[in-house]
């Protein structure tokens, strides 16, 4: 049986998110902002069809929302990703290879499931998804990756079901004629200018070119691309590597001028990084931290400033980590600006087996990487942060602002759904 993919997309997912728990939601336009109620980054379709624009500033469309009686929520990233993680094991429960490509879309090979036909699964697979976690998917089936990309796009679009099977020659044929090029997925803005400037501006047309021209022309990826479209699968699923390094980083809900405040705030965003850190059985052999104003304020005096620091062995250690950064910081802060934003990366990351003990430290690095980890398998069982570094501080004035953020029903004890 040949290779066939489904791309499963969940419909507006962080709308969908905030309707599990608030079915009034159902059928009303939703939008939901970015850090510090900055920008809308994600619309219901009912919000869509107001012409409310995506990016758009929420003082500009404030008036616009109210008057069209939209409901209007914070990002709540701890909600959205904890449903993202129901669904894509949902998914893994059906079939034996998958690709998790982003928070609310993953890639699944359906001609496993020998003898099954595809849509008559995709149906199956959206219905039990729909009925564990609440969230509503789309599936694009096809032969490759690309194609599977394209007949998501018209699943969501085309027909009620939200299952589009993409498997049919002649049916490729009609609707790659109708794609512009620059929707391809994997097609850049300069790839799409240059295959405009030697006339293919369809999907269609790249298909039909010589695969060694585009190659010469663009690359071997674009080369793939276009046996992709023929329907020859180039593109496997991808397995879930390891970050190489990891960046912690938010803005402030305020602009701050004491080190105290940044230094709370770097405490914070460097535990964060190190929870990933041990979540993906890794170390690190340094860290980068960054402060800097905010560039829009042209009245204000602007400054930025960053420093890197080689650790004494690499480490998951969340104190060390901590106390690293908070001497960087102190490194490069200077008094007398409003600082926006600070950050810490971690960097060049190893396996967490790696061991290199040092001889003058008394309490040896893997017990103190141990209790970081017991502090993490603490904070998974009774709530995150019921354990935390005092550095981290109790009122955290500089937090992001969020005060419409709905409750983190699925990972706070005591914001869990009350039945009367």
């Amino acid at each position: 049986m040949p290779v066939i993919f489904s791309l499963v997309d969940c419909n507006n997912f962080y709308a969908s998110c905030e309707r599990i728990f608030n079915p009034n939601l159902s059928n009303k336009p939703i939008v939901v902002l970015s850090n510090n109620d900055g920008c809308i980054i994600a619309r219901s379709n009912e919000a869509k069809k107001l012409g409310i624009p995506m990016g758009a500033p929420y003082h500009q469309t404030e008036y616009l929302l109210k008057k069209n009686k939209v409901s209007v929520f914070s990002s709540n990233y701890q909600l959205y990703g904890d449903i993202s993680r129901r669904v894509m094991s949902s998914l893994s429960m059906f079939v034996p290879e998958m690709e998790v490509y982003s928070i609310d879309e993953a890639f699944l090979r359906l001609d496993k499931h020998y003898g099954r036909d595809p849509s008559s699964l995709a149906s199956d697979i959206q219905l039990k998804v729909l009925k564990w976690t609440g969230i509503p998917t789309s599936h694009g089936i096809a032969p490759t990756k690309t194609l599977a990309k394209v007949a998501n796009k018209i699943a969501k679009r085309s027909n009620s079901k939200n299952i589009f099977d993409l498997t049919n020659f002649d049916t490729q044929t009609k609707i790659l004629a109708r794609l512009p090029i620059e929707d391809i997925w994997g097609i850049s803005s300069g790839w799409s200018k240059k295959l405009h400037n030697i006339g293919i501006k369809n999907a269609l047309q790249l298909r039909e070119t010589d695969p060694s021209f585009i190659r010469n022309h663009l690359s071997v990826i674009g080369e793939r691309i276009v046996y992709e479209l023929r329907g020859i699968s180039c593109i496997g699923l991808d397995k879930i590597m390891p970050k190489k390094n990891i960046l912690s980083s938010k803005s402030f809900g305020k602009l701050i001028t004491e080190l105290e405040e940044i230094e709370e705030a770097l405490a914070n965003y460097a535990f964060r990084a190190c929870q990933k850190l041990r979540n993906q059985n890794s170390k690190a052999r340094g860290i980068y931290v960054f402060i800097k104003t905010n560039k829009y304020r042209m009245n204000d005096p602007q400054y930025r400033n960053s420093a890197t620091k080689e650790l004494p062995y690499p480490s998951s250690d969340s104190s060390l980590i901590i106390k690293t950064a908070k001497l960087l910081l102190r490194e490069i802060y200077q008094q007398g600006f409003k600082y926006q934003k600070c950050g810490i990366m971690l960097l060049d990351l190893v396996d967490s087996d790696y061991i290199q003990n040092n001889l003058f430290e008394k309490i040896p690095p893997r017990k103190k990487e141990y209790l970081s980890s017991i502090i993490d398998t603490i904070n998974q069982s009774t709530g995150n942060e019921s354990i935390f570094y005092a550095s981290q501080g109790i009122k955290r004035s500089w937090k992001m602002r969020c005060s419409k953020r709905s409750q983190r029903y699925t990972t706070q004890w005591k914001e869990l759904v009350k039945a009367y």
